[in-house]
């Protein structure tokens, strides 16, 4: 398991990826200053998002019924529990993004080859109710 997403694992048999960027910005506002540069103050942590890309090769990998999988958590307006492989624990995140490009048809429309993308931003609130249920997020 490369990683899991309430009960959505990312595997060989699901949706392997390549690559996964994590964006952690900080907020500072600025106060403009007559004749001097503006004046910075921090006011907390910003957005943290992750970007997972990855290909799947239907036949070997998964197909594009896991993105739909994706598509139906992100739509539940529910946030999900992240978890790494190694077992850590990565706190609270939602979908916010499910892209995909399928190439290399087939005769019958069907793709050989299917890249996809899949943003997740942080869920800083502590309210639980948002939280998904675990057999929703099951593929």
């Amino acid at each position: 398991m490369l990683m899991s997403l309430g009960l959505f694992t990312f595997s060989l048999q699901t949706a392997p990826f390549e690559t996964l960027k994590r964006s952690t910005a900080q907020r500072w506002e600025g106060k403009n200053r007559v004749g001097r540069p503006p004046a910075y103050q921090w006011s907390g942590q910003g957005e943290d998002t992750i970007t997972v890309d990855g290909t799947l090769a239907p036949g070997l990998t998964g197909g594009p019924a896991n993105l739909d999988k994706l598509r139906e958590m992100a739509a539940s307006g529910k946030v999900w529990i992240l978890t790494a492989g190694t077992g850590e624990v990565l706190d609270k995140w939602f979908i916010t993004n499910v892209e995909e490009t399928r190439t290399r048809m087939l005769a019958d429309g069907a793709p050989r080859k299917v890249a996809f993308s899949l943003t997740l931003r942080r869920y800083w609130d502590d309210d639980d109710a948002q939280l998904g249920r675990l057999m929703d997020s099951r593929p």
